[in-house]
This record gives structure tokens, sequence and C-alpha cells, in this order.
């Protein structure tokens, strides 16, 4: 009798501590997973040497890409694409990055919605005629020639930007994205809501990231940053 409530405690006991080295090891692995991704990220962004494209940004938008990818949510899957809606619209805010080869393809000014700011971004709408910028994460659709002639749809992920094909938010290229506009009006233009570029190399850039790729327009709203289960992604 009392060998065998030794052997049950024995048993119990042994489950137990089975049980605690698990949930220990579970949490042991998450905490690397955390830590190799930071790592995984500072590098990439070193190896990148893209002094114009801001590090909260580009780590931000991997989170999203690296969630996306694992779940097979995004078709091209060495492409991202990086709006940095923080920063001068005077600047280079549009980064084509190919992450495998861990090198930024091509860069550009980028307009905002007329409604969201000045030379500064600064207000955020997902409501149609707002005409105003949506921040968050996009997968890009397929084009199609209209006023602007080739544009490209896009499909918004999150509740911030979900409205973007009943708004008809796409890429489309405007003489209102050139330096030449900025030196004659001190801002460059803006639009209805749509990420406008260039004319320059723009059918090359569209035609790169059509079909699949993820595309994701920054800016650190507070309350996005912590609603957004892309953004917010805990590798």
């Amino acid at each position: 009798m009392m060998s065998k409530r030794f052997l049950l405690f024995f048993a119990l006991t042994l489950s137990l501590v089975a049980t605690n080295v698990c949930a220990v090891n579970r949490e042991y692995e998450v905490l690397i997973e955390i830590e190799d991704f930071e790592i995984y990220a500072r590098e990439l962004y070193l190896e990148l040497n893209e002094p114009d494209l801001e590090y909260d940004a580009f780590e931000t938008a991997l989170k999203g890409y690296v969630k996306l990818q694992k779940e097979g949510q995004i078709m091209e899957h060495s492409l991202l694409t990086v709006i940095d809606m923080s920063v001068s619209a005077n600047r280079n805010r549009f980064f084509l990055i190919d992450i495998d080869k861990k090198k930024v393809i091509h860069k550009s000014i980028v307009a905002h919605g007329r409604n969201s700011g000045g030379e500064f971004a600064k207000y955020f709408s997902n409501e149609v005629g707002s005409f105003k910028s949506s921040i968050g994460f996009y997968k890009t659709g397929e084009t199609y020639h209209g006023k602007h002639g080739l544009s490209l749809r896009l499909d918004g992920l999150e509740y911030t930007n979900n409205n973007a094909r009943k708004r008809a938010i796409v890429v489309h290229a405007a003489d209102y994205v050139s330096s030449v506009f900025i030196k004659k009006n001190g801002r460059l233009g803006r639009s209805l809501g749509c990420p406008s570029l260039p004319k320059e190399n723009y059918d090359e850039v569209i035609h790169r990231i059509k079909g699949g790729s993820l595309l994701f327009i920054y800016y650190p709203e507070e309350n996005y940053l912590k609603k957004s289960l892309l953004a917010n992604y805990r590798i």
C-alpha cells in the first residue's frame, strides 16, 4: 500500500515538474524569438544602408511583413514597400525594399492626402470623402488605366484602411509629385488620399510591386500602434 502511494506521489510530482519546465521553456523560446527579431531587424536595417529610411518605420513594417509571410498572405515574398508619413513630404519617403537581397531597390518622394496636412501629414482617416491618407498595411492588387494613366489598386488589411477600394485609394503618378513642384511651391503637391508618385520610373515600380506584395504606410499614431495586430506583432 505504501509502495503504491509513493509511486503515485512520485508520478504526480514528476508530472508537475515536467509541466513547469515546459512552461519555462515556452516562455524562454518566446523571449529568444523576440530578441532574435530585434537583432535581425537592426542588422537588416544596417545592411540596407539607406539613411533616408527611418528605423522606426522600417521595423514596424517588418513586423507586419514577417507575420503575413508566416501566414502565407503575401504573394510576392521578397518585396516590402514602406511609405513613411512621419517625415516631410519634400523628403524621400517611399522605399521599395527587396528583403532577400537586403537592398532598397527604389526610393522617391510620395504625396499624401490634401486634408492630411501641408508639408507634414498629421491627420488620417478611413472615411469615404475625407481626402485624407490612411495608415496601415495594404496588399497590392491589380493595375488599370484611369484618369492618371497606369494605376495600382490597393486592398487595406486593417481597420484603419479597409475602405481603400470604396475610396478608390490607389497608387498613381502625378505632375505635382516632383522636385520642380517643390521648388515652385515650397512643398510637394497633395492627392485626394492616394499615395501618388513621381512619373519618373513609375511604370517599372508599379509592375514590380503589383499582384500581392505588401505596402505599409507608417505614422507613429499611438492608438494605431497599440491596436494594430500587425504593427504591434510580437515576434
